[in-house]
């Protein structure tokens, strides 16, 4: 039986190799895959972001390398930071 940990792994890996594999670099996603992976996969992220230029704002920062393409670490990076925070606002909730 896979636990939930490895099921979570394995969901991380398949999401980003569905949206890098449409065009390019198979193993990288480019701008415009970005886009559609922030768009599919986190769409309620990007609705509660104002800034109309937020997708060039998370490529520029997760391109570390700055070879305008973001690999899967810097990827994992992405949804790091986001956990975090998601996880900072539920243990503030419980709180109250």
């Amino acid at each position: 039986m896979v636990s939930k940990l490895e099921d979570a792994m394995e969901g991380l890996i398949t999401v980003f190799h569905t949206y890098s594999s449409k065009e390019g670099d198979k193993c990288k996603l480019n701008k415009a895959e970005l886009k559609s992976l922030l768009q599919g996969e986190l769409s309620d992220f990007l609705a509660a972001s104002k800034d109309p230029m937020v997708v060039e704002k998370i490529m520029s920062d997760l391109d570390e390398n700055q070879d305008g393409e973001v690999d899967f670490q810097e990827f994992v990076v992405l949804v790091a930071v986001i956990t975090v925070a998601c996880n900072d606002f539920f243990v503030e909730s419980m709180k109250n």
